[in-house]
């Protein structure tokens, strides 16, 4: 990959997503003004499609970092051709509750709007408040461009959000692909132990993507 013989590299070995990804940060390293590697999963349910951040690698991010892990999600979804509507969420929606958690996701919104000021920023913002119009109109004081219709959904630690991604696959039965990893100079994925054939299939799709917009903006 660094030497250019190919364009991406999709890692299905048996080993744990730090173990995959350390060659690569070693030798491919993170992409200018990047400091964090972060990764997100997409969400294949049956009427929209979701991304899911960070679920892997970014274990108890702070607010700076938890913005970094916001605005790489936008641009990975606008690679794909997705509108950003990123909500970072919390157990609470805007200034119902008060907590270090809230004040960290709030930090966070407000950094990413600053690197981003054109895109949809919007916490702290519960699950439900995120994704369902009619929660949204009972949780969320005025307009919101995120609220009832966000497609990226921000974790406010990799706790939440690996258990969040394997809850809703489980229940829902819905496909999932990941850990889609972003800030390599290259694209580089992993995809999970016990990934099925359309989830490496799909993965390596995902990849040829990163791959095509990498070097289109070099």
């Amino acid at each position: 990959l660094e030497m250019g013989y190919v364009d991406t590299v999709l890692s299905v070995a048996q080993a744990s997503t730090a173990e995959a990804l350390k060659p690569a940060l070693e030798v491919v390293g993170l992409k200018e003004g990047v400091e964090l590697l972060s990764s997100v999963f997409f969400m294949l349910l049956p009427k929209c499609v979701y991304l899911y951040g960070d679920c892997a690698l970014v274990v108890d991010p702070t607010a700076p970092q938890l913005a970094h892990i916001a605005t790489q999600a936008a641009v990975t979804a606008s690679f794909f051709g997705i509108v950003p509507r990123v909500a970072l969420l919390s157990y609470a929606t805007g200034d119902s509750n008060k907590g270090p958690m809230i004040t960290k996701v709030k930090e966070a919104t407000a950094c990413a709007l600053e690197v981003m000021p054109k895109t949809f920023f919007e916490g702290p913002m519960q699950f439900d408040a995120a994704v369902d119009p009619e929660v949204a109109k009972q949780k969320v004081k005025g307009h919101s461009e995120v609220a009832g219709r966000a497609n990226i959904l921000i974790f406010p630690d990799v706790s939440t959000g690996n258990n969040a991604y394997k809850a809703v696959k489980k229940s829902s039965g819905c496909q999932c692909f990941g850990p889609i990893v972003q800030g390599l100079n290259k694209p580089v994925n992993v995809t999970v132990r016990n990934a099925s054939v359309d989830d490496i299939v799909n993965t390596a799709l995902i990849s040829i993507v990163q791959a095509i917009n990498t070097k289109q903006s070099s």
